[in-house]
């Protein structure tokens, strides 16, 4: 598999990872997952101390811990508070959260660092200074090697990036989502920073079996405008001898900002699919170019 270089770090991950939100609870499942994805040459593997409260985490400790672990871009994110006693969770960008939390992640991961640390979100709220400093604690401490964040904010992105060090923009992207093309990805390209494409298939709909997941629209996109365009995408798709979850990761793929995409999956079938995108040739500018023009560059309306 392709390995590009995230941002100005010495990380060199596959262009095709794993995100491990949709694995499920399903231990002896997400584990095979796992270790099927490192089999067919996937590197880095992206979590959360939010997914499944924790659990999500152990999973992904307990399927690595067997590997060599120099072989593995590990990354998790920080930000999200459970409140004992409450319901849901709080936002919490404290350095002192971060420096707590952070050892709970290492337990859960069964490692002893982390290769990318991400803030789980952001606001301009936060007491950024101090979120970055912990972060920065964290780097010289070699808890962890780079930090970065996740968010769909451009307000919020440009602030953090403005003022850290940090190596990586975590960001959803797609065919029916082209809102980074507007700001955030010319933004980070000038500052060498990378994009984490997360959600390239559209929670699905980017896909041959995409049909049945039309009805309630996606962002700009209403049902009728979804069900014209899907057999459009899925006509060039066959036309490119891909499938079409395979042609929409590859158009995330396709900006040169993007070093990874991480497709979610909770299926063996869905993983393999995902990974196959990364074995098949790069789009053509006149596929880009027409693809571009069959969907929509959407703007954000908020957090401009």
């Amino acid at each position: 598999m392709k390995r590009n270089r995230l941002g100005t770090s010495e990380l060199m991950v596959g262009e095709v990872g794993l995100g491990c939100m949709s694995l499920g609870t399903d231990q002896r499942l997400a584990i095979e997952m796992i270790h099927a994805a490192l089999d067919r040459g996937v590197n880095f593997i992206d979590t959360a101390d939010l997914y499944e409260e924790g659990l999500n985490e152990e999973i992904v400790g307990q399927a690595i811990r067997d590997r060599r672990r120099e072989e593995l871009i590990l990354a998790t994110k920080v930000g999200n508070r459970r409140i004992p006693g409450q319901d849901g969770w709080a936002w919490d960008a404290s350095k002192a959260y971060i420096l707590s939390a952070v050892k709970d992640s290492l337990k859960r991961l069964r490692t002893d660092y982390i290769d990318l640390y991400q803030l789980h979100g952001g606001t301009l709220e936060d007491p950024i200074d101090e979120t970055i400093e912990a972060f920065e604690q964290l780097k010289r401490e070699g808890v962890i090697r780079y930090y970065g964040i996740s968010s769909i904010r451009p307000n919020v992105i440009r602030e953090y990036t403005n003022r850290s060090s940090m190596v990586s923009i975590m960001s959803q992207y797609s065919l029916l989502d082209r809102r980074p093309e507007e700001a955030v990805l010319p933004w980070l390209a000038e500052h060498s920073i990378s994009m984490i494409a997360r959600g390239p298939v559209a929670k699905g709909i980017l896909s041959s079996g995409g049909q049945g997941r039309l009805q309630k629209g996606y962002l700009d996109y209403t049902a009728e405008s979804l069900f014209t365009l899907h057999p459009q995408l899925q006509e060039l798709a066959d036309s490119s001898d891909r499938n079409l979850s395979q042609l929409a990761i590859r158009y995330a793929l396709s900006h040169p900002t993007v070093a990874v995409t991480i497709p979610g999956a909770s299926s063996m079938h869905q993983l393999l699919d995902n990974i196959d995108a990364a074995e098949g040739p790069p789009l053509t500018e006149d596929e880009v170019t027409l693809l571009r023009k069959l969907t929509q560059l959407n703007r954000y309306e908020q957090h401009r």
